[in-house]
């Protein structure tokens, strides 16, 4: 079969366009400054299975020109001139950029000529400011083909310079920049320029299923307007593609035709749990990095026997009235129990109480022995030890996927002052020597932090080209110039620390320590030159002096990159990595499998 780009048509009002395949009918519309061509991906990866049409808009291609004042409405004309034409009662609509406008405009006006409709990188409701350059670009168009104009969209489109592996896209956007009408570029994108408004009060009309799609990086047609668009449309979708710019469609054809397909084939829902891209266990571990608390829910069982598991999946729903939460898997030995019961009780475990948690975990056939408990109000288990237990009627069962959300009404509660036990990514937590302890070390303590930001680390450049890490006599406070607080705060740097990494002592001078956490930073200000932000796998090509800070910097690298930290505790010759802390007994913690 040739080449569906070069079996190009012209409809009897001199409308050019392209057509190819068979089934249901699609028609697809260009932006502005393109023509039909530029579907040439989409063309061949959806003609077989359907019939697909690309129009060359008014002004483009082969087409006529516009009216010199146009309005959305002659381009819509145009469109549905051409389905008559081609005896096309109802079609999905694809549009890109302004062809995305059009294709509102034909939807609004002739909504059973439209069966659904895709807008990508679609413009609503321009900021003030971006209005404006946009209307100072529409007014400044030159002559054909001029360079200069061209340049700057293929900049703004693709970035400058063109990355390596959008060279491809760049040129056929390039190619077809330097042979649209100028005439016809310059009244279509005067249009464009003030047409982001004119569906505001009439998207609500927009009867057909809609799917709003951008990229995460278009700058014009940004995520926020998609989503904008997808509230207002009463069967709108949004969905944002990571890392895509305004070209998408040209840049990335097989993702953006992937998700078109999908859409259009019957998809009722764009669910990032049906991308093929998804990975459930990535998915489970980004859950894992809520740090949490852990839980051990009991009730009683139809016989009487006390019964038991471990979660972390506890929060608060409710002050008025008093509801609490927690999921059990529909798979767990215990769910029928739970899923039955009038009553359980929900116990905040200590970090003493590793042990409970473990065997609450298992499939221990009597995990009750191994504890000290008491019968609360309802008769649910009470954990001795626990810093809080919560004695629950059973409120509401929600059934939610592949668990049960067991949803209680607090009857009685007690708490305590003991440190709870923490949980994230699959390991027991305990963050270690509190920053209120560092507070009152000896003078000569230095504390410092690694801050991240982004992927960047902080560091301070010194008169000589050596790079180290904010750090200062104690922790201190924003008043005290010497300490590490004082020394951000001298800066006007906004950090927030997190987890103890390293702690050691001088061989020299064992009375003099180190102790150093993680933590994050905002970014900080442009005017200080002396501290810099510097991306993480370039940390090992700077000169930092301190041996043993460098060592420490080469860990803090290889375990982020292994997302398992530990803390060095020794001194700057020799130490061991301690692990924040041992494993969970069983990766069923997370959801309360057992």
């Amino acid at each position: 079969m040739a080449d569906a780009a070069l079996i190009r048509r012209t409809a009897p009002d001199g409308t050019g366009f392209i057509r190819a395949g068979s089934g249901a009918p699609v028609l697809f519309i260009h932006g502005v400054g393109m023509n039909a061509a530029v579907w040439q991906p989409q063309i061949e990866m959806m003609k077989d299975r359907h019939d697909v049409v690309a129009i060359d808009m008014l002004g483009h291609g082969s087409s006529p020109l516009p009216p010199e004042n146009a309005k959305l409405s002659d381009f819509a004309d145009q469109a549905i001139a051409l389905l008559d034409q081609l005896g096309l009662a109802s079609v999905a609509v694809v549009g890109h950029s302004m062809g995305a406008l059009v294709a509102q405009e034909i939807a609004l006006r002739a909504p059973s000529r439209v069966s659904s409709i895709v807008c990508l990188n679609a413009v609503f409701r321009r900021p003030p400011a971006m209005a404006e350059a946009v209307r100072e670009r529409a007014a400044a168009l030159g002559g054909h083909g001029d360079p200069q104009a061209i340049a700057a969209t293929i900049a703004r489109w693709f970035g400058e310079p063109v990355p390596a592996g959008l060279t491809g896209a760049a040129g056929t956007a390039r190619s077809a920049l330097e042979s649209v009408d100028a005439q016809g570029y310059a009244r279509t994108y005067r249009l464009f320029a003030r047409a982001d408004t004119e569906h505001v009060d009439r998207l609500v009309g927009l009867a057909a299923p809609a799917l709003f799609m951008t990229g995460s990086e278009d700058r014009n047609s940004t995520p926020a307007m998609s989503a904008a668009m997808a509230r207002l449309a009463p069967n709108g979708q949004c969905l944002v593609l990571s890392g895509e710019k305004h070209m998408m469609t040209i840049a990335s054809p097989e993702k953006v035709t992937h998700h078109i397909r999908a859409f259009l084939d019957g998809t009722t829902e764009v669910s990032v749990g049906t991308d093929p891209a998804f990975d459930a266990t990535e998915f489970r571990r980004a859950l894992g990095s809520f740090l949490t608390g852990v839980t051990i829910v009991t009730t009683i069982g139809t016989e009487g026997e006390p019964r038991g598991f471990t979660a972390n999946s506890f929060t608060s729903v409710s002050l008025e009235p008093p509801l609490v939460l927690v999921c059990i898997a529909k798979k767990a030995l215990g769910h029928q129990a739970f899923s039955t019961s009038r009553w359980f009780a929900i116990n905040i475990l200590s970090e003493a109480q590793k042990t409970e948690s473990g065997i609450f975990a298992s499939k221990a056939s009597d995990k009750f022995a191994a504890v000290a408990w008491q019968s609360g109000q309802t008769g649910s288990p009470l954990i001795d030890g626990s810093v809080a237990v919560f004695d629950c009627d059973m409120e509401q069962l929600v059934d939610a996927g592949d668990h049960s959300i067991l949803i209680g009404r607090v009857r009685d509660f007690t708490h305590n002052g003991a440190q709870p036990l923490g949980y994230c990514r699959g390991t027991y937590v305990t963050p270690g020597l509190s920053q209120e302890a560092l507070a009152a070390a000896p003078q000569g303590t230095e504390v410092g932090a690694i801050l991240e930001n982004e992927g960047r680390v902080l560091f301070f450049e010194t008169s000589d080209g050596f790079h180290e890490l904010p750090a200062g006599r104690g922790l201190g406070t924003p008043q005290d110039a010497r300490s590490l607080k004082g020394r951000l705060a001298a800066k006007g740097i906004g950090a927030q620390l997190g987890f103890l990494f390293a702690v050691w002592d001088d061989a020299a001078d064992p009375s003099r320590s180190h102790v150093y956490y993680r933590g994050m930073v905002d970014a900080p200000a442009s005017g200080d030159r002396q501290v810099r932000l510097v991306d993480i796998d370039r940390i090992a090509g700077l000169s930092i002096a301190d041996p043993a800070v460098r060592s420490m910097l080469t860990r803090y690298v290889r375990e982020r990159t292994e997302d398992a930290f530990g803390v060095y505790v020794g001194n700057e010759v020799e130490g061991e990595v301690r692990p924040l802390a041992r494993p969970a007994p069983s990766a069923a913690l997370q959801s309360g499998r057992r």
